[in-house]
């Protein structure tokens, strides 16, 4: 077995018809990492679709027939809160771009399909930020940070308001304004980004990003997130993006170009390097040709390699090796440095530091 193997929610995710020839006990493997992933929804969205669901042994198929009905709970309760999302900003005249899990699945895309939701983000332009916040504060909305250097770590440095939560529901609400912090090295235009948005296919009330932005937004997302537990979902949102949007003509050109203009190829040459040897994800070899003069250099594209490929695995130990926690951590401290300037970094871990040490001291 090669050190990828150990991570079986990608082997499943792959080849779904695999599975079946499984004993019960690389099953039970497989339903404890792709749980602890958010996968285990997708994963049985995947066998059911390829009919293969009632040959799975039945302790298995009981926790995938359970997560079916777990995630057609979430896309309920997800397009509730979109409504009331609409409810409260749409008055005010100014457009929603739905991103992520909730634009997939007002967007009608195959990656709504089985997707584990934690919130609902949404881009809206800048100068119109205080009437937006302040429309869903009279509904209800309120911030999650009161500490002062937190308001103003988002407000003056980040691309989002602080993450805002329902009094009554609890559910969460992500407010972006970009897809970058203000303060991150590569710097996509906004502006272009709503510009060339579209209306929601499932919901005219909404809009989406036109479908390269989507799959930049995507690879731009997870290749400067700090956190990565859950890294093996967003690479499978990319996959699915691909595969649906890779069939439409003129595709894998536009997104070449447009990965260029908004100044996002490294992030584009890591989704796809990643997606297609985790996930088997087909790419033309045009579009690899192209993104590959954005790729890191001979001596760091091996190190960036061993990162990723143990990051990106399911974050559960059977799915680890021993370097896995020094690569989680070497990813966290390199997200941090895509955002901020030195001067600022140094700043802003060191507050987290003294933070967390007081915590744990009381």
């Amino acid at each position: 077995m090669t050190a990828l193997d150990t991570d079986l929610v990608s082997v499943a995710l792959r080849d779904p018809l695999a599975l079946i020839a499984w004993p019960v006990p690389r099953w039970e493997a497989l339903i404890r990492q792709a749980r602890r992933a958010d996968l285990l929804s997708r994963l049985a969205v995947a066998l059911k679709d390829a009919r293969l669901l009632e040959e799975v042994p039945a302790a298995p198929r009981a926790h995938l027939e359970a997560a079916l009905v777990v995630a057609q709970a979430q896309e309920e309760a997800v397009r509730r809160e979109v409504s009331y999302i609409n409810k409260a900003i749409g008055p005010i005249g100014v457009d929603i771009v739905l991103l992520k899990g909730a634009a997939y699945l007002v967007g009608g895309l195959p990656a709504a399909k089985g997707r584990v939701f934690s919130d609902v983000d949404i881009l809206v332009p800048k100068q119109a930020l205080p009437e937006v916040e302040a429309a869903l504060m009279v509904h209800g909305w309120a911030t999650t940070h009161h500490d002062a250097y937190d308001q103003r770590y988002y407000r003056q440095w980040m691309h989002e308001l602080p993450p805002l939560r329902h009094a009554t529901r609890a559910t969460v609400l992500d407010v972006h304004h970009a897809i970058l912090p203000e303060t991150a090295r590569l710097k996509p235009d906004s502006g272009q980004l709503l510009a060339a948005s579209v209306p929601a296919a499932g919901d005219m009330r909404f809009r989406v990003l036109a479908p390269a932005d989507m799959v930049l937004h995507s690879a731009t997302h997870l290749f400067h997130n700090e956190e990565l537990s859950h890294g093996l979902r967003d690479l499978a949102d990319l996959d699915c993006l691909l595969h649906d949007f890779g069939l439409r003509s003129g595709f894998w050109q536009e997104l070449t170009e447009r990965a260029s203009d908004l100044d996002l190829a490294r992030p584009l040459y890591y989704g796809l390097r990643y997606a297609m040897q985790m996930l088997g994800t087909p790419v033309p070899r045009e579009a690899l040709t192209a993104v590959d003069i954005s790729h890191p250099s001979r001596l760091l594209r091996p190190l960036m390699d061993a990162l990723f490929l143990r990051a990106l695995r399911p974050d559960h130990p059977s799915a680890a090796d021993h370097l896995t926690p020094l690569a989680r951590r070497a990813l966290y401290v390199r997200a941090h440095w895509l955002r901020m300037p030195p001067h600022l970094l140094a700043y802003h871990l060191t507050r987290k530091a003294f933070r967390r040490r007081s915590v744990n001291a009381a």
